[in-house]
């Protein structure tokens, strides 16, 4: 908001300029006419003076926080909440939008529509650990949590497997917490003698640190084959605009004193969920509008690309000739490049929030004015 009401300061003070010099230029015009048709030096100088005090726009201020708080009053009507005046300006000048993906362009209103294993009859296992790997929690009956674990919580439950009856049987000791960074989270489980940890995350993340998959006769070695047909898999779910989760879990019988990431290796591989989260009513419109108001508007989300560009296409932020990008191809290239190239981005996808800030000094760098907007935007 700093850099925003900087902005319009300056704004104003250039027209606020630009007025006054033109002003004192037409007053200097007046006075030499009037010497010029002998005029008393003294008439004509007051009438200059005059001139140049009702030409002088000191009224500006006033004008536009009356033309802000108005912009304010109809933002309110449509339940936007503005905290600074100038704010109202700047986002009018907006050239650039950058938009999260799930709970802005979609409902976050997820469902589970799709499965795999590896092996037939593992299904309920999965959304069982699935289930057990979340942070929601039940009142009233309902589900409460994030959008994406609530539907794994609620694809258990219509199978019988209520998370309560799963703590009861594995009860929770412990977790790691979820982390943009590692795309993870882990949960530890008492189970008789031993304990189990259940980890769920990206694919292409958890995947890398899977040495077995489960069948129902126990664990099997993963092989490359098995490997390049899971990612295949996970590829083909995204590409049906799914966002997809892997599960996958260990056995251990000792805890260690430490509770950290390393537990997180030498996985065994229980399978995917694929949730639709359907785009939000009207989004599409809206990108429409802002293009025909030139306004860009591109999507910045931590979802597998191959998801993001489906979703993408649906809503017509990424269109023909228009590039979407990773976060990993991001580490790869500098700042120079990525500012010569930014307006041909329009999906940004697997991102943290360095790269958040990346991207947006990248499309400031080349004039544009950039509004953020998203659940987690800070």
């Amino acid at each position: 908001m700093k850099h925003q009401k900087h902005l319009c300061k300056k704004d104003y003070g250039d027209v606020g300029k630009k007025l006054g010099i033109t002003a004192l230029a037409i007053c200097a015009l007046v006075f030499l006419i009037g010497l010029a048709r002998h005029i008393p030096v003294m008439e004509i100088f007051m009438a200059s003076v005059g001139l140049a005090v009702a030409a002088i726009p000191e009224g500006l201020p006033t004008v536009v926080t009356i033309m802000l708080s108005i912009g304010i009053t109809r933002m309110a009507r449509k339940n936007s909440i503005i905290r600074r005046l100038p704010a109202v300006e700047t986002l009018g000048s907006s050239t650039v939008i950058a938009s999260d993906k799930t709970g802005t362009l979609t409902q976050n209103k997820m469902q589970v529509t799709k499965i795999f294993t590896l092996e037939n009859g593992s299904q309920e296992q999965l959304l069982k650990l699935g289930a057990m790997c979340t942070d929601c929690t039940t009142q009233n009956g309902q589900i409460e949590g994030e959008a994406t674990e609530k539907a794994i919580v609620q694809a258990a439950q219509n199978l019988g497997n209520t998370k309560t009856d799963l703590y009861n049987e594995m009860p929770r000791i412990n977790d790691i917490p979820f982390s943009s960074e590692r795309k993870m989270m882990t949960t530890i489980h008492k189970i008789g003698n031993k304990y189990r940890i259940i980890t769920k995350g990206a694919p292409d993340v958890l995947i890398k640190r899977c040495n077995y998959y489960s069948t129902q006769n126990g664990e099997k070695k993963l092989t490359p084959s098995e490997v390049s047909y899971i990612v295949k898999q996970n590829e083909q779910m995204a590409m049906m605009a799914l966002r997809v989760i892997a599960v996958a879990y260990k056995d251990i019988d000792i805890l260690p004193q430490k509770i950290d990431t390393s537990l997180e290796n030498n996985l065994t591989f229980c399978g995917l969920i694929g949730m639709i989260d359907p785009p939000r009513e009207g989004v599409k419109n809206a990108i429409a509008e802002c293009k025909r108001a030139g306004i860009k508007t591109v999507m910045i989300t931590g979802d597998h690309i191959l998801t993001a560009k489906a979703i993408a296409e649906k809503l017509g932020i990424l269109k023909f000739g228009d590039v979407a990008i990773t976060g990993q191809e991001l580490d790869k290239i500098s700042d120079e490049e990525l500012e010569k190239n930014i307006m041909k981005y329009s999906v940004f996808a697997r991102v943290s929030p360095e790269h958040k800030v990346r991207i947006v000094k990248a499309f400031r760098s080349q004039g544009n004015v950039v509004a953020m907007t998203g659940d987690r935007c800070k």
